[in-house]
């Protein structure tokens, strides 16, 4: 599949003028970087994860979506067998010989793990890949809270399907292809849920209950008929030494299954936790304990908010973002880092907006995606974006707070013409 510039980023004759330069701008930055023409171009989106709080990991429900941030590429294929990538912003190309697809040790963390896992994936699978140059330019930044690592992992996946596999390889598995590369050779223990809303596109309730065959429902959520804006707003703080916070979520969750001889927690229920909590404490802790029962709490939300907005009920909606976040906070413990109590961003921004909304009389707030540091989620009236985004950015700084739109379509190649 091949979409042209008004499918991806809709009709304003404005932003179909800026997205052209920024493809324009790609060509010649490959040129300078390669030498001759990039002859073809591919987008892969930002994500918001709107329900489903570090659910995914744990094979449970998820209500996601692409948005209108993504990141782009300018390439070629080459004849010799090397991944070459520049990607904005890094001096240095990240290089894979397609020879040697053994995970590194050393490359762990980086760009270039990520690279050579995808394509190591891709062989796995039976799929071919060969060499290629490109040039990567991402509106989806570190620490944005928007997944900045599954776009480009879904982007190099999309290249590699369309250049040698004639697209044909399905959104649903270039998604189970950059979360292996993420899991196996970056090192980072991500569940489904960031690629997946990348790849397929679109606002999607995800069941992970079997991860080899994910369920997808597209759900319809268009704020433009309730008057509302959806907005991330990024508290900054540094994500620096804080894997080990996310990985002990699943970890945690997983201790809790194990202990009824299971591997996630989809496979057992409440009833399960609550009729053996005393010895649950004894043997995983109670903050292990408190996850638990977040993830029960949070697939409920997550059908309860689907059914929602299928429903048109836009205020139920709201309510379950509002009692999503409270969870996430005070149960699954993921809005402050330990090491820092000094710094607690996400947890002023989440106080300040609660603030607002009480002011206003509308409105609903919530921790955005994996926590601890970057973002948090707000939906507020259109009419009361100026007055908050002139508070928040007063504190957290000029462009803090981005308000976002559903975009449409997932990982594609692009005509830009």
């Amino acid at each position: 599949m091949t979409a042209g510039l008004s499918d991806i980023y809709g009709h304003s004759e404005r932003g179909l003028e800026a997205q052209r330069k920024r493809f324009q701008r790609a060509m010649s930055r490959f040129k300078a970087f390669f030498g001759g023409a990039a002859n073809r171009f591919f987008s892969a989106p930002g994500r918001t994860e709107i329900g489903g709080n570090h659910t995914d990991h744990n094979q449970g429900l998820v209500l996601a979506a692409s948005v209108n941030l993504d990141a782009i590429a300018a390439v070629r294929k080459r004849p010799s067998r090397t991944l070459t990538v520049f990607s904005e912003g890094y001096p240095e190309p990240f290089i894979v010989d397609l020879a040697d697809l053994s995970a590194k040790k050393q490359e762990a963390g980086t760009t270039t793990a990520l690279l050579r896992g995808i394509a190591a994936r891709f062989v796995e699978l039976g799929y071919a890949v060969g060499g290629l140059d490109a040039f990567l330019s991402s509106e989806v930044l570190p620490g944005s809270g928007l997944s900045s690592s599954a776009a480009i992992e879904v982007l190099v996946a999309t290249i590699l399907n369309g250049l040698y596999n004639g697209g044909k390889i399905p959104p649903e598995t270039i998604a189970t292809i950059g979360q292996f590369a993420e899991n196996t050779y970056f090192g980072k223990p991500c569940g489904l849920m960031d690629q997946m809303a990348s790849a397929v596109g679109g606002a999607i309730k995800l069941d992970f209950a079997f991860p080899d065959r994910t369920k997808i429902e597209k759900i319809s959520l268009n704020l433009e008929p309730f008057g509302y804006s959806m907005l991330i707003v990024n508290t900054g703080g540094s994500h620096a030494n804080l894997t080990s916070y996310y990985a002990a979520i699943p970890a945690e969750m997983k201790k809790v299954a194990g202990f009824f001889g299971k591997k996630v927690l989809r496979e057992i229920s409440r009833s399960d936790v609550l009729e053996q909590i005393g010895a649950l404490r004894d043997a995983v802790g109670d903050r292990a304990v408190l996850r638990a029962l977040h993830f029960f709490e949070e697939n409920e939300r997550v059908r309860r908010q689907a059914d929602a907005l299928k429903a048109g009920q836009f205020a139920r909606f709201l309510e379950e973002i509002r009692d999503s976040g409270n969870s996430s906070w005070k149960w699954l413990q993921n809005v402050t880092a330990p090491q820092n109590p000094q710094e607690q961003g996400l947890a002023l921004a989440l106080a300040l907006t609660e603030d607002f909304i009480r002011q206003v009389g509308e409105g609903a707030c919530r921790v955005h995606g994996g926590g601890f540091a970057g973002t948090i989620q707000v939906f507020l009236p259109r009419k009361a974006v100026g007055n908050y985004r002139r508070l928040m950015e007063g504190i957290f700084g000029k462009g803090t707070v981005l308000t976002l739109s559903i975009r449409p379509i997932g990982a594609t190649e692009v005509s830009p013409d």
